[in-house]
């Protein structure tokens, strides 16, 4: 399989970063952003570099297109008669497939995409939804799914769900990371060294995920498993609703949602 970038962000790059992770024997080439810094990039990172984005779709099979929103229409003005037989996988935030088609061509073949930047160490969350094209050809279907899912899980989502996706999803590691910092410094007034009390709630937050994962309780109930009657986990998780942990979290959610929703 021959994999075409168009844009080389940050997306770009964790996909890529996973890719080769991934031990993949698929063959990759980009072009696009500042072409000095991709042209760098794709030397460090072992992938090749083509002159053009028009290069990039001749060598491909399947099409990232990740550059920014505002460049779609110049990025479509030149492949749009270029892509016949070729998936394009979007990772444009707020695009929708109507907007993608109506710029790339009706007879596309287009998945839009929502991944998460855990995509770079093969764990991402990648909410997915195909135009009416691709559905008819399950071959190129399957095909991308192959191509997405060694970077992580693909969930097939109505559009209509991409923006509370994005922040359930695509915000949360900024979250969750901010949490882990949270428990790590409380570690450091306790006079833990940082880094070690990082890798313990680390640690901690993949075990947990893992149990959320295969436990047919959900995470209430778990947590509820591990707070005795008149223990410290259960004086620390009340101490943490008091000073409003859900509530913050909801109305983080919230804003989020509604950040996204406005520049779609």
């Amino acid at each position: 399989m021959e994999l075409g970038f168009i844009g080389g962000g940050q997306m770009a790059q964790a996909m890529i970063t996973g890719l080769l992770q991934n031990d993949s024997t698929q063959k990759i080439y980009i072009h696009g952003g500042a072409s000095n810094r991709t042209e760098a990039y794709a030397a460090s990172a072992g992938i090749e570099y083509l002159p053009s984005n028009e290069a990039v779709v001749a060598a491909s099979d399947i099409i990232v297109l990740a550059v920014l929103p505002q460049q779609l229409k110049a990025v479509a003005t030149e492949i749009r008669t270029k892509i016949a037989d070729r998936v394009v996988v979007s990772v444009l935030g707020g695009v929708s497939l109507e907007t993608l088609a109506d710029q790339l061509g009706y007879d596309t073949l287009i998945l839009r995409t929502l991944p998460n930047v855990n995509v770079a160490v093969n764990s991402g969350m990648i909410a997915i939804a195909g135009n009416n094209n691709l559905q008819r050809h399950p071959e190129a279907r399957e095909q991308v799914r192959s191509f997405l899912g060694t970077l992580g899980s693909t969930m097939p989502l109505p559009e209509t769900e991409f923006s509370t996706f994005s922040a359930l999803a695509g915000s949360s590691p900024a979250f969750i990371e901010l949490f882990v910092d949270a428990m790590a410094q409380a570690g450091v007034k306790h006079g833990m060294d940082k880094d070690m009390a990082t890798q313990i709630v680390a640690q901690a937050m993949i075990g947990t995920a893992r149990m959320i994962q295969t436990s047919p309780q959900s995470p209430r109930d778990l947590a509820a498993a591990v707070s005795s009657p008149g223990g410290s986990t259960i004086a620390g998780f009340l101490a943490m609703e008091e000073a409003g942990l859900t509530s913050a979290v909801v109305k983080g959610i919230d804003a989020t949602i509604t950040k996204d929703q406005s520049v779609e």
